[in-house]
């Protein structure tokens, strides 16, 4: 595993439990908006590869952490990149903490894996944009099938998720809107987030808007009619 950064604690990433966040480096998407893109992009990367954290450190920190935190946050970058992630996910899990993975959903086989191993207790998956706007939104390797696949996947899991969805005034138009809510339906719990225009993976998105809170509200109802939960994060 490639880790970048450990944050010790949180009470906010992982619902329910104080958990502490392994960041892994590098991500298979190229969204514009994205907010981590020291984790992203190869070139930033490669300036932080000296401080990266083995995969031992990470293990010793969690052992001193046993009985003080109830979970873990595995996310990044993307970590279904990694091809060591099923059994880091599993050595985890091994140490009586809960799991919860973050993901695009770009990798169904490896999200499958990670079930089939019972190293999950939680999933926080971001559904991007449409299915059909997906490439234009997050790159050419964004794939729509395997997209659709990981949301159903998680929808029939078993453990907790959630999809997330992250809005932009620039890219997310009404009848876009309408397309999500008809793609997740059936899903148990969506959380609408408020675009953030602050440090942006592609500078251009520090001029896009976000939807103002009664917007955010308006187009929470709309999912509301398909999905069991709905909330809005500032």
């Amino acid at each position: 595993m490639l880790i970048s950064g450990v944050q010790p604690f949180t009470m906010l990433d992982y619902p329910g439990k104080s958990a502490a966040i392994v960041f892994t480096a590098g991500c298979n998407f190229r969204c514009g908006y994205c907010h981590n893109p020291e984790f992203v992009l190869p070139e930033l990367l490669a300036k932080m590869k000296d401080s990266f954290i083995p995969t031992e450190a990470v293990f010793r920190f969690l052992d001193e952490r046993r009985g003080l935190l109830e979970g873990v946050v595995v996310t990044g970058g993307e970590p279904t990149m990694h091809h060591d992630l099923v059994p880091f996910l599993g050595e985890i899990k091994r140490r009586g903490f809960a799991v919860k993975l973050d993901t695009n959903g770009n990798r169904p086989e490896v999200v499958a894996a990670a079930l089939s191993a019972g190293s999950l207790d939680y999933i926080a998956m971001d559904y991007k944009t449409s299915l059909s706007e997906y490439q234009a939104l997050a790159g050419a390797l964004a794939s729509r099938v395997k997209i659709k696949e990981t949301v159903e996947l998680i929808k029939q899991s078993g453990i907790g998720y959630e999809f997330r969805v992250t809005l932009v005034k620039e890219l997310h138009s009404a009848i876009l809107i309408e397309q999500m809510v008809k793609e997740l339906a059936g899903a148990r719990c969506v959380f609408l987030q408020q675009f953030r225009p602050a440090t942006t993976l592609n500078p251009a998105f520090a001029s896009y808007r976000a939807f103002s809170a009664g917007e955010m509200e308006a187009i929470a109802e709309q999912f509301r009619a398909t999905v069991l939960e709905v909330a809005v994060r500032q």
